[in-house]
């Protein structure tokens, strides 16, 4: 059981949603079952907790229920944003199928009101297909944008669907802002300001197995155009990691850790959440490492983590151990009960597993 890993006291949790600094906290809503350890069993959940340092943790009510007509299939991923002092939160909202994007407020943080004309994005364009999902909204360049993870299916391509508004409830679609060939389609996009450029991040899912792309660019003309990509996290235990900007104008990526593979041998669930990775980019490179806030927990070595001639390898219980094969001029292991965190060469590439 993780120790400052967050995960709620009781019930299912998946992707990090709504990653946002609002009245002096980072609030982290998640998805989540209250009353399960395994999900499908309710409706998807919005469940809340904040912090000051990410590593203690304050468990908040629940956000969002599936309480309205067009969410009573689920209130799942999205992101938030702050206007006016009024922070709001956007979320994939599901009725009988139907995948649309919804909108709730609030101006303490804790309580939210769902918008009287949810819901905002009601259905998805020519380009994309009953897979869109996923609203992860930002303000540049004197508007808000929304983008939305789909797939086209006749184009066998995953894309990234672009909506801008001036206001956060009346959205025009803009186009495709991104596009993969040969894949299904993608989930759990990230936009986000990125000093004079944009961070552009989303899982690819394709036939085998999935991605996590990050990349850096030039977002002009709501056209983005590529500079630098990178995978960042390889690890097997990683997956839905969604990025955010703080007033300290860190760009802080947060995944999710699942525990799916741990069912029937393991006491409970080992689901949580990543420590926070700030992103940098060094000569086109992209990395990922322990925000300040977490490095007091980095080591040097771990006995699940072995250095091989020619890298190293992460042992787990009941599953292949993850091999690494490369050059190795800094090694960094943030290790938390059954939760290690490995940073090769300065970030340069991320391992996460459970062990």
């Amino acid at each position: 059981m993780a120790d400052y890993h967050y995960r709620p006291a009781a019930g299912w949790i998946n992707d990090p949603n709504g990653l946002v600094q609002f009245k002096g906290y980072y609030h982290i809503f998640y998805q989540h079952s209250p009353h399960f350890e395994t999900p499908w069993h309710e409706s998807m959940h919005w469940g809340h907790a904040r912090t000051k340092d990410f590593f203690r943790f304050e468990e908040l009510p629940v956000a969002l229920s599936p309480d309205r007509d067009y969410d009573r299939d689920g209130c799942w991923s999205g992101t938030a944003v702050v206007k006016d002092g009024v922070l709001w939160l956007f979320y994939a909202c599901i009725r009988e199928g139907t995948q649309a994007v919804a909108a709730a407020y609030s101006t303490d943080g804790v309580h939210f009101e769902k918008c009287a004309g949810n819901p905002v994005i009601p259905t998805f364009p020519p380009e994309g297909s009953p897979d869109f999902r996923d609203p992860a909204v930002c303000f540049a360049e004197g508007s808000y944008w929304c983008v939305m993870a789909s797939g086209n299916r006749e184009r066998n391509t995953a894309v990234l669907l672009l909506y801008e508004s001036g206001d956060l409830l009346r959205w025009q679609y803009r186009g495709v802002l991104r596009e993969w060939e040969n894949a299904k389609f993608a989930e759990c996009p990230s936009f986000v300001p990125f000093g004079d450029r944009y961070l552009l991040a989303a899982s690819v899912c394709r036939e085998q197995g999935h991605a996590f792309s990050l990349a850096v660019g030039r977002f002009e003309n709501a056209r983005f155009t590529v500079d630098a990509e990178g995978e960042v996290d390889k690890g097997p235990d990683q997956y839905a990691g969604q990025i955010f900007r703080d007033s300290q104008d860190r760009a802080l990526l947060i995944s999710w850790i699942p525990g799916w593979n741990y069912a029937g041998y393991r006491e409970k669930d080992l689901g949580c959440f990543s420590v926070p990775r700030e992103i940098t980019c060094e000569n086109g490179v992209i990395h990922a490492y322990p925000a300040r806030e977490v490095r007091q927990f980095l080591t040097e070595s771990d006995p699940a983590v072995i250095r091989t001639d020619d890298g190293f390898r992460i042992l787990r219980s009941g599953r292949e151990p993850v091999e690494y094969r490369g050059p190795v001029r800094d090694l960094k292991i943030l290790r938390d009960g059954r939760v290690a965190e490995v940073f090769v060469n300065g970030g340069e590439e991320v391992y996460t597993a459970l062990l």
